[in-house]
């Protein structure tokens, strides 16, 4: 599983990383979310799956292989 977040479509919100911080960072400079890696790591797809489904912008993209 891989997880992106649309760097054009996150307001800033930070549902994400309260969800799921092991995932989503936040830019000091503006609050928006990013992901350090792609790849999701073992173990956390729910949560991974939990934040997408939160983001109020759908910004968060999910692939699975």
């Amino acid at each position: 599983m891989r997880v992106t977040v649309v760097e054009d479509m996150c307001q800033g919100h930070t549902l994400c990383a309260a969800t799921a911080p092991e995932l989503f960072l936040l830019r000091e400079e503006d609050g928006h979310a990013y992901v350090e890696t792609e790849v999701v790591p073992a173990g956390l797809e729910e949560k991974a799956e939990r934040a997408a489904l939160g983001c109020p912008e759908q910004a968060i993209v999910i692939e699975t292989d």
